[in-house]
């Protein structure tokens, strides 16, 4: 089982370096950072963790600003997006951003994607939440389009393309993984469809892990990878979520500065 993190990074927790070394001092694999452009004022959307929204959603730097901080001062970090809000990108953007970051880690980068919840939020780059889910899988597709084709095009729905040169091309063969967020009635369509693993949050619709993870492998037909984040740093945890097949475990970090951030992540440590 790999080892990594999940968290927000914000303009008063840990910098991007900092934490970027810290984890590769200390055995962990991979980096996955969640992302909001920016949260509206009035919001009637709910949020799925509880009633109250916590600081740092409303503070989080650009996820690949920071995975590009973290992979000029690491050699051997997973640098991914839990989850990137695809719904709110422009995939011609997207697919160079990632190739990029994969470019100038040497193959490190991973993009975990999703449709979001806040409905506020993504209304507010043009985005109808009724038709998020078709939206998503057209842009994924054109992504792993302009990541893998020399002339890339696309024509769907709400993704409009003619042929375009889009480089540079990721580093990874045939590209980064794309790892697909949710765990809702049609997660899964889209996992055997265009994803390349599937990566639920713990404790959001994974009462029965073991059970969807061999359902969705044998609608695979192939070993799906398994990510989980916003793991709890505790030993039965983990214990519980490799007896289910989890292939990767994302511990929960707290956005806290520096010096608190070092302390939690040496008693992570330890689990590893």
């Amino acid at each position: 089982m790999k080892f990594g993190v999940s968290t927000f990074v914000t303009d008063d927790g840990i910098g991007p370096a900092a934490l970027g070394r810290a984890l590769e001092e200390r055995g962990f694999g991979s980096l996955f950072l969640a992302e909001h452009t920016h949260i509206p004022v009035k919001r009637e959307t709910p949020w799925p963790g509880g009633a109250e929204l916590p600081r740092m959603y409303y503070r989080t730097l650009d996820p690949f600003v920071v995975l590009a901080a973290a992979a000029s001062v690491t050699e051997r970090l997973r640098l991914g997006t839990g989850i990137a809000l695809v719904v709110q990108r422009d995939p011609i953007i997207l697919a160079k951003e990632v190739a990029s970051l994969d470019l100038i880690s040497g193959g490190r980068a991973v993009l975990g994607v999703g449709a979001g919840w806040n409905r506020e939020e993504m209304r507010n780059h043009g985005t109808e939440p009724k038709t998020r889910m078709r939206l998503l899988r057209e842009r994924v597709l054109a992504v792993k389009e302009l990541w893998t084709s020399e002339e890339a095009e696309f024509h769907g729905e709400f993704v409009d393309f003619d042929p375009v040169f889009s480089y540079p091309k990721p580093v990874q063969d045939p590209h980064p993984p794309v790892l697909i967020g949710g765990a809702g009635p049609t997660t899964f369509d889209r996992v055997v469809e265009f994803g390349d693993g599937w990566m639920p949050i713990h404790g959001r619709g994974t009462d029965a892990l073991a059970a969807q993870i061999a359902e969705l492998r044998d609608r695979a037909g192939r070993r799906v990878p398994v990510t989980v984040f916003a793991v709890p740093g505790r030993r039965e945890v983990v214990e519980a979520l490799a007896d289910a097949g989890v292939d990767e475990v994302l511990f929960n970090l707290k956005t806290e500065p520096e010096a608190e951030t070092l302390r939690y992540l040496d008693r992570l440590a330890d689990l590893l």
